[in-house]
């Protein structure tokens, strides 16, 4: 006897699982890292009722000028001011008022010219007195510009280092600048002996006022007053002229 089929179909095995790919390792992007932010300063507590008050704003920064600028700041400040000097009462001394009258020119001395009362200002005995002065003055320039001379002849002498002969030529040019100053101060000197001799020393050229024995004791060669003197540096200043 043929046993039966089975109506019932066994189940087939199921099929073994797809073999998946090994994933590829991906490599980890580096996650940007945020800086941490600095927590406020705490405000300092002055009292109780510290609390409620507001934060005091930060100071402004100094501001610094330029270099520039602060030079030509300093410029300005360091500049001379536009002011005549005062005029200094010449303080004559009463006892030696007199003592001109017993004295030659040559043995009067500045203090006792000085002192001589204003009725006699530029005598016979004051133009003598500042005669001899100038001739004094006109001899010592005289003197000194012969030692120049005598100086700028010794120093002929050729010298090897160019720093020592820098030094050299440097001391002859200020020399002969002293020179040349003087030989416009010995131009004046030789005017004024000439304004003695025509009777006008002592007497101010654009006012006719006496210039002053004290001024003339401090510059002989002195053709202004004191206030005329000012008058012409201050229009010089302000006109270039």
């Amino acid at each position: 006897m043929v046993p039966a089929k089975s109506s019932i179909k066994t189940a087939k095995p199921a099929a073994p699982p797809a073999k998946t790919a090994p994933a590829k390792a991906v490599a980890a992007r580096p996650v940007p890292v945020a800086a941490p932010v600095a927590a406020p300063a705490p405000m300092a507590k002055t009292g109780r009722g510290a609390r409620g008050t507001p934060p005091t704003p930060p100071a402004p920064a100094p501001v610094v000028a330029s270099t520039a600028a602060k030079a030509s700041y300093q410029h300005t400040m360091s500049s001379p001011v536009l002011v005549p000097p005062p005029q200094v009462a010449v303080k004559k001394d009463p006892k030696l008022a007199n003592n001109w009258k017993a004295k030659t020119a040559e043995q009067l001395s500045d203090a006792e010219v000085l002192a001589m009362p204003d009725t006699e200002y530029m005598n016979d005995k004051q133009m003598a007195f500042f005669r001899l002065k100038l001739v004094q003055l006109k001899q010592e320039i005289l003197n000194s510009a012969g030692e120049t001379t005598e100086h700028l002849r010794e120093d002929t002498v050729i010298v090897p280092d160019p720093a020592d002969r820098a030094t050299i030529e440097e001391e002859h040019a200020l020399e002969l600048r002293t020179r040349d100053r003087e030989r416009k101060l010995l131009k004046k000197i030789e005017q004024s002996i000439a304004r003695i001799d025509a009777g006008d020393y002592g007497y101010c050229d654009e006012t006719g006022e006496p210039i002053g024995v004290g001024r003339l004791l401090a510059r002989p060669t002195a053709t202004l007053s004191l206030e005329a003197q000012q008058r012409r540096e201050l229009k010089q200043k302000m006109f270039g002229d």
